[in-house]
């Protein structure tokens, strides 16, 4: 591992606070049947005139064509695994209404009403869109995390965690280079 890539990681362990059980959603309270309403209702925040893509069958292009469409901060997160520093994404503070997209390949992967402050100072979920993520285990720290990754590009987002708020207890904490925005209006 690049000494940078431990140092960065490094700190933003340092920043995450011990528990994240207690602290609000983004939107009112939440229940069971409301993140199944939510998992099945993400396209309702689309504006009319919005196009996209949700097919999620896996795109096979090599990393120099990805390098060529992408930042190299994006790239490097996506397609290298690296981590974004904390507190470095404007998503981070994102309040509109709208849908989170995969910046590489534009599958849409979160809603607005899943983000809530986790404090992290990454972009985070308390849940995603069903069928469009993968995860995996990740053993490049001392522990083992589950990573995620799109389905359809294979762009790794971030690591998913047991220290959520209720009633999922997850907490998707994606880094925001690796995001795109689309506003709902």
């Amino acid at each position: 591992m690049k000494r940078r890539t431990f140092l960065d990681r490094l700190v933003g362990l340092a920043v995450l606070p011990l528990t994240l059980t207690e602290l609000p959603l983004a939107s009112a309270a939440v229940d069971s049947n409301s993140i199944e309403f939510l998992q099945a209702n993400w396209r309702n925040l689309l504006s009319v005139s919005a196009t996209i893509a949700t097919d999620t069958t896996p795109l096979e292009l090599d990393l120099k064509k990805w390098r060529n469409r992408l930042s190299p901060e994006a790239f490097n997160v996506l397609f290298e695994e690296a981590t974004e520093r904390p507190f470095s994404s404007d998503l981070n503070e994102e309040k509109r209404s709208g849908i989170f997209v995969c910046r590489a390949c534009h599958l849409p992967l979160f809603s607005s009403e899943m983000k809530y402050d986790s404090g992290t100072g990454w972009p985070s979920f308390f849940v995603n869109i069903p069928g469009h993520l993968k995860t995996k285990n990740d053993f490049k720290l001392i522990w083992p995390r589950t990573e995620y990754h799109c389905v359809k590009c294979g762009g790794h987002q971030g690591h998913v965690f047991k220290d959520g708020p209720k009633p999922t207890g997850d907490r998707w904490c994606n880094n925001g280079v690796a995001l795109r925005f689309i506003p709902a209006d």
